[in-house]
């Protein structure tokens, strides 16, 4: 083998060893001029004898040698010696016939060098280890080029981690400004290894700067240049090639015009390089270092693939800002301009755009003045999150304000949009919730298709979650010829808010539905009184989350001067052949009167509507109206009535009588503190009062 230029001047600093003149040369001397020596370990005897070379290797003179290895302890560090004994023993159990191990040695001066041993491992007939024969050697020129190319096994990985990471992050970015904030933060100057960046788009023969980086890294006050000006950006993209600035002095020299701008700041060096998609410039990016760079051929090439993904998510990025401004304005124009101002009333509308596709949607608000003083408030969702959904969303909007506008009752306007939408034949269903409000009564008609139902906000705080009656999504029930939809009227008294909502308020990946709602109602009970701040804290709490659907709100607070002497106040409409709407008003009775603070007599007062409203249900034509108050007064009389439509009243049956109708009244008797019947105009009403306090 032949020696090297640096093995032969590490050998010439040993002390001198005479070569004969006979070939070839002996063993020893061949061991002498390569730095090693030789040993011979009597394990029997434990003498180790060790060459003057393998001495030398341990910086040790022969005299200082007794042919004992524990004098070598004083060479080798107590850490290296344990691990160099537990490696010798092992390969002496296992039946090795040799070991070869790296471990450091000290020399006089304190310093630390690694030495490589050889040993070989002689055993008798028995298989019994009696001597082992090797050599020992200076590895410290072996060391040093392992090191050297460990750095530079490192430095390539960090190289490829700066692109790789980079791009990772950039995966996620939509938008320019996601793009910038990938590259200009803290985060991403350190992930470039960077001290600044700025970016610079090109636009009709100028390069406008769209970041500065931590500021000044630029040229001040100069939002544009252009392309012909003498600057690294502008020669980046005149000639689609990187500039590399490796000095300050070669900043100072090579641009005048940009040098008061890089003198205050901590650079030393700095890159430019054209981003270019599909073969032209569409920008250009500069990094500076706080370091001096020569830039050497593999920097230069990561930096000009860094350069390439940079320029392939940044126009992705403008392409995305571009369909997001057409969509956004395409949204906008579909959505009503205004709300119009409505006496008695105070309105909040809110609408915020999905997280994916083009961040467009079909969800859809509108407020529709109605004659008389009444208000339709619509909250609809066309299936989708593309443009098709946003204009089948205009279109509805439209022939539900023009069905309303033509005095039709809600289960029309309701039952023609759903024909409307089927004949459109666009494959697409949606979602909606009508209320007509009589603001001078506070009476709301409700129809519901396929929506999510509204909440209701009282005057006296209490939120609950409306159970309105209803139909088929529209399209679907007219598919089915299914258009007859159900309507539920409730009362809004002066100072309750009803609130229609879209899904993607509630919605959660992974949630309940019902969760949902039930948080929403407790931000709404606790939320401030005025729409427009509701509205806002609702639309902040939506955005923390992490939805992919858009969102419409519409709040109306019915205005008037709040009834302070009435603790509480719960009215309902219960349907014939509504089972659920019996069971939504028990549960909504209990929950109010427990809130008012008659939770001893709950039962009891649950009891009683609940005969009362089977009563009026199964003995009447037409639906059951309940109504329940508690007024501020010393006795705190809690009152319960329930309307029909029937003007015959209802007799009470003794024990004894025959016949089993009328003996409900008996229950109601004995567990109301006073009762009573009332003819109404339209009908009759059954009322009874419970002592609360």
């Amino acid at each position: 083998m032949w020696q090297s230029d640096d093995m032969a001047d590490r050998g010439a600093k040993r002390p001198a060893v005479s070569v004969p003149d006979d070939w070839p040369a002996h063993p020893d001397l061949t061991l002498a001029l390569n730095g090693m020596g030789g040993f011979d370990w009597d394990l029997d005897s434990g003498l180790m004898h060790m060459d003057p070379p393998a001495l030398e290797v341990f910086d040790m003179l022969p005299a200082e040698y007794d042919d004992r290895p524990a004098t070598l302890n004083t060479r080798v560090p107590a850490h290296e010696a344990a691990r160099l004994d537990a490696l010798v023993a092992r390969a002496l159990k296992d039946g090795s016939d040799s070991y070869g191990a790296y471990f450091r040695v000290r020399l006089r001066d304190g310093e630390l060098r690694w030495t490589h041993s050889q040993g070989s491992i002689r055993r008798d007939s028995t298989g019994r280890p009696r001597r082992i024969i090797g050599v020992v050697r200076d590895a410290s020129h072996e060391y040093t080029h392992a090191a050297e190319r460990l750095a530079g096994d490192e430095e390539r990985r960090r190289h490829t981690s700066v692109v790789e990471r980079t791009t990772a992050a950039l995966a996620h970015a939509r938008t320019v400004g996601e793009v910038i904030a990938v590259l200009a933060d803290e985060q991403g100057l350190s992930r470039l290894g960077a001290e600044n960046v700025i970016l610079g788009l090109v636009e009709a023969g100028r390069i406008r700067l769209i970041s500065e980086g931590k500021a000044g890294s630029f040229v001040p006050d100069l939002e544009y240049t252009r392309v012909g000006d003498e600057f690294p950006m502008s020669e980046v993209v005149r000639t689609l090639t990187p500039r590399y600035v490796g000095s300050r002095a070669e900043f100072r020299h090579k641009y005048p015009r940009l040098w008061p701008a890089i003198e205050p700041l901590n650079v030393n060096s700095a890159a430019y390089l054209p981003l270019i998609a599909q073969g032209r410039p569409i920008g250009v990016i500069g990094l500076f270092f706080e370091r001096e760079s020569d830039f050497r051929d593999q920097e230069r090439n990561v930096l000009v693939a860094l350069g390439s993904s940079i320029a392939q998510s940044l126009a992705r990025a403008m392409l995305y800002d571009q369909e997001h401004d057409l969509a956004a304005g395409l949204q906008q124009a579909m959505l009503p301009r205004r709300i119009p101002g409505i006496p008695g009333a105070q309105i909040a509308v809110r609408y915020r755009s999905a997280r994916m596709g083009r961040d467009i949607g079909g969800d859809w608000y509108d407020v529709i003045p109605l004659p008389d003083g009444r208000v339709a408030a619509v909250i609809g969702d066309v299936q989708g999150h593309d443009t098709q959904a946003a204009a089948l969303m205009g279109q509805l909007r439209i022939v539900l304000r023009a069905y309303a506008a033509e005095g039709h009752a809600p289960a029309t306007v309701m039952g023609r949009a759903s024909a409307f939408l089927n004949e459109l034949d666009a494959d697409r269903f949606a979602t909606c919730t009508y209320v007509d409000a009589d603001l001078s009564t506070g009476s709301a008609r409700i129809v519901r298709a396929g929506h999510i139902d509204p909440l209701l906000r009282h005057a006296e705080g209490i939120c609950r979650r409306l159970p309105v009656a209803g139909g088929l999504p529209l399209g679907i029930s007219s598919e089915f010829r299914r258009l007859d939809y159900p309507v539920t009227t409730v009362q809004l008294a002066p100072g309750d808010t009803l609130l229609l909502c879209t899904d993607g308020i509630v919605e959660q990946p992974g949630t309940d539905l019902d969760i949902g709602m039930r948080e929403l109602a407790r931000q709404v009970r606790d939320g401030p009184q005025d729409v427009q701040q509701l509205a806002d804290r609702l639309c902040e709490s939506a955005g923390d989350r992490t939805g992919e659907d858009d969102m419409a709100l519409l709040l109306l607070r019915r205005l008037g001067a709040p009834e302070h002497d009435i603790v509480g106040r719960f009215r309902q409409h219960i349907a014939p052949a509504d089972p659920e709407g019996l069971s939504a008003a028990r549960h909504m009775i209990r929950a109010a009167v427990r809130a008012w603070g008659a939770a001893d007599r709950a039962e009891e007062i649950e009891l009683v509507a609940d005969e009362l409203i089977t009563n009026a249900l199964l003995h009447t034509d037409g639906e059951a109206v309940v109504n329940i108050r508690m007024p501020h007064s010393v006795g705190r009389l809690l009152r319960l009535e329930v309307e029909d439509h029937s003007s015959s009243l209802p007799r009470r049956r003794e024990p004894g009588e025959a016949g089993v109708s009328g003996r409900g009244l008996l229950l109601v008797d004995r567990l109301a503190d006073v009762w009573g019947v009332e003819p109404r105009g339209s009908g009759k009403c059954v009322w009874c009062e419970f002592n609360c306090s």
